[in-house]
């Protein structure tokens, strides 16, 4: 019995030294659970768009910086020449030259008439409260216009015999001018976009406290000050955000000029996407081509590090 006794305090003290185990088994089995739905599983959904995105985007982009330093044609061998591309474009090439400033001037134009009239139109929708909706949809409707249709009817109402141009006496082609037609391009697509920004500034402009207009009210200030002194503030971030997407987009413009003039007349309109585009499909110089798009790359990209730049200086952007 002696025996027994001592037996059954060891079977004892074992299974007491036993029992912390089982917490720690349902600790694994919670860091496993843990480990399965918030790392393995979300990476499992995310691998199909990932692979996509890489086939579609990265690769693409890999072999374009590729080209860049390569003399090809676009089918083939490529024949590897370092730096002379960016030499060319540079330093030789003056119609890259040309097509560079007209976007400088196109990102001008769009950082200024655009905003302008999205400004001063959704200040006037914000008080308007019967109708709103009819006269934001009105405004915002030419933008999801294809740009085709859009082009299709700005080329007609640019017409010199029966187009916008006799209503003022103008008996030439805008489109066929070239001090015009750049210009008239951009007046067409200016149509299309600035209804765009005005829902987007009018959308910003809804947030606004309206306990500062009150007390702008109070102070005596007009229209024009709330406007400048509550107003243009509360939506500063929007406003500073879209400006540098424009400026950005203005680098990538292509469908309009495209389709209304092609990059003529003498190539007045042709801008950087109208020259890549022939140089890659019509010149058959795809390398050349390639190293053009990096440049449109490297300008997206200061025009980015310089509103990061400012943001990080303290600009509410």
């Amino acid at each position: 019995m002696a025996w027994n006794a001592g037996a059954l305090s060891d079977s004892q003290s074992e299974t007491k030294a036993l029992k912390p185990l089982k917490p720690k088994r349902k600790r694994d089995n919670w860091s496993r659970y843990r480990l399965m739905r918030y790392l393995v599983v979300p990476w499992i959904f995310l691998l199909p768009i990932l692979g996509l995105h890489a086939f579609v985007v990265v690769f693409p982009a890999i072999q374009g910086v590729y080209y860049s330093f390569t003399d090809w044609s676009g089918i083939g061998e490529a024949e590897f020449i370092g730096l002379r591309n960016f030499e060319e474009m540079f330093f030789e090439d003056q119609s890259h030259i040309d097509a560079l400033l007209r976007n400088i001037q196109w990102m001008l134009f769009f950082i200024t008439v655009p905003f302008i009239f999205a400004l001063f139109g959704s200040s006037l929708l914000a008080k308007v409260k019967r109708g709103a909706m009819f006269y934001r949809t009105a405004l915002f409707m030419p933008f999801i216009l294809p740009s085709v249709v859009t082009a299709t009817i700005w080329r007609y109402l640019y017409n010199p015999r029966f187009g916008l141009p006799t209503l003022v006496g103008y008996d030439k082609a805008l489109l066929g001018q070239s001090d015009t037609a750049l210009w008239a391009i951009a007046f067409a697509d200016n149509w299309h976009f600035w209804g765009f920004l005005m829902v987007l500034f009018l959308t910003a402009m809804q947030g606004i406290d309206p306990v500062l207009y009150d007390a702008a009210k109070v102070d005596g200030a007009n229209r024009w000050q709330e406007f400048w002194h509550v107003t243009l503030p509360g939506i500063r971030p929007v406003v500073l955000f879209m400006m540098m997407m424009v400026m950005i987009w203005a680098f990538l413009v292509f469908d309009y000029i495209f389709i209304l003039t092609g990059g003529g007349p003498a190539g007045a309109t042709e801008v950087l996407g109208i020259d890549i585009y022939k140089n890659a499909f019509q010149r058959f110089e795809a390398g050349y081509a390639a190293a053009q798009g990096i440049t449109i790359c490297a300008f997206a990209g200061l025009i980015v590090s310089a509103f990061a730049y400012l943001r990080k200086r303290g600009w509410d952007i």
